[in-house]
């Protein structure tokens, strides 16, 4: 399979398991820049066999015929096949699909951040035993390059920080409550209807999507492995009109986070709901685009912005990764992009994290009741920056930002407030990010 140099070899042949919108979006793409493709990569690149599940049923593209196989071993066999593109999804039968491709010398490019997120260490495992490639650039926010820049491009520097908007659905959601002043009902309603929003969002909702990327994401800007699991979440579901409307007066804007940036006491990563400046670069990011800002010591602030979904702009990462292996073949150097987890480092334990909060609180109005909730803050070290008192119904609504302060302590205030007679509900706890840039 690795014979021959770049004058001998002059096509390279692809096999694809899984045909569905990135599939179509790939078949697309190197038909319409094949020629391009050609001249860049300095051979042909031409789908061999597509594995599906039904190999009679319309999708809506036109292909050769024989293109498509039910039986994967037409391209885990077939010594022909140099590259394989996984877009199946899920971590059952593509991930044995990929080992075992891998293993075999041919080299992978999927846009599965399930997979990659969980099953890293195997992957790149398998990669290296068969002297393969493992790519996943379309894993993260869709067409927008951001895996590569971390690899590459920002390689000399030591990355500190990683904030962004990578789940389109839940920021279309946001956007939509900022704009039309909908409720998060009225828009994931409006996201579903659109095709944003999967009839069970809840992946999207629950900022489950995103916490698999930022793993990804966390693993390589600080070469250790972050799994899933090591990410604390929490979704939108929480997230109301009113708390948008506070961050609007407050000059913020509500954006689903995800965070990582390393600390003394380890790595924090972290996907959250957040009031963010309006002045933040991550603020006019709006409907289905994503976005990642980076610090890092060399380069400072970097932002890498685009569509983070869809057929196209998937398709176009995944075919870039694949000019990538094609290149690494002729050249005889696969394996050039290996695991950049050359380290374990600790992770941060969420009760240690320090930032901003706005808080919300439905209390009794009656006299002495601001006091008495500031006291208990005060003993927990929690330090007010604003409080704006309003009247909703019969009782006050109050709306406290906070300064810096250890989660911990905030967490504690806030047990001991819910119990006092005086607080009806504790509607809302939402961080503040991105003031320290």
């Amino acid at each position: 399979m690795k014979d021959g140099g770049i004058m001998s070899r002059r096509e390279i042949k692809v096999g694809m398991l899984g045909l569905g919108t990135v599939g179509r979006g790939v078949c697309r793409l190197l038909a319409e820049n094949g020629p391009l493709i050609e001249q860049r990569v300095g051979a042909g690149v031409t789908l061999k066999r597509i594995l599906v599940r039904d190999a009679l049923r319309d999708r809506g593209v036109v292909l050769p015929t024989g293109l498509l196989t039910t039986n994967v071993e037409d391209i885990l066999s077939d010594p022909e096949i140099e590259v394989v593109i996984e877009v199946m999804g899920g971590t059952g039968p593509a991930l044995t699909y990929v080992l075992a491709a891998l293993r075999s010398g041919r080299s992978v490019v999927t846009a599965n951040k399930d997979m990659v997120s969980a099953h890293g260490r195997e992957l790149f495992q398998a990669a290296e035993e068969g002297g393969a490639d493992i790519l996943f650039e379309a894993s993260v926010a869709g067409g927008i390059p951001i895996i590569t820049p971390l690899k590459e491009s920002l390689a000399a520097n030591r990355i500190l920080s990683l904030h962004g908007i990578i789940n389109g659905t839940t920021n279309y959601i946001l956007t939509r409550m900022t704009k039309e002043g909908l409720d998060l009902a009225e828009a994931l309603a409006e996201a579903q209807k659109a095709g944003y929003a999967e009839a069970d969002p809840a992946a999207d909702v629950e900022g489950l999507d995103a916490a698999r990327k930022l793993a990804i994401l966390a693993s390589i800007a600080f070469n250790t492995r972050i799994l899933p699991q090591d990410v604390s979440v929490e979704g939108i579901m929480s997230v109301t009109a009113e708390d948008i409307g506070y961050a609007r007066e407050l000059n913020y804007t509500v954006k689903l986070l995800a965070i990582a940036r390393e600390t003394v006491q380890g790595i924090d990563v972290r996907v959250h709901p957040a009031f963010v400046p309006s002045g933040h670069p991550l603020a006019s990011v709006s409907g289905v685009f994503n976005a990642v800002f980076v610090l890092s010591d060399a380069a400072g602030e970097s932002m890498f912005f685009g569509r983070g979904a869809g057929e196209m702009p998937t398709a176009s990462a995944v075919v870039a990764d694949v000019m990538d292996a094609v290149r690494h073949l002729l050249y005889r150097a696969p394996g050039l992009f290996g695991c950049t987890c050359f380290e374990t480092k600790p992770l941060k334990p969420p009760g240690l994290v320090e930032t901003r909060f706005y808080l919300r609180l439905q209390v009794a109005d009656r006299p002495g009741v601001l006091a008495s909730i500031a006291q208990i803050f005060g003993d927990n070290e929690v330090s007010l920056a604003q409080v704006v008192q309003k009247q909703v119904g019969d009782l006050a609504e109050l709306v406290v930002v906070t300064h810096r302060v250890r989660e911990a302590g905030l967490r504690q205030a806030l047990a001991t407030i819910g119990c006092l007679p005086v607080v009806r509900k504790i509607a809302s706890v939402i961080r503040v990010e991105g003031e320290d840039y």
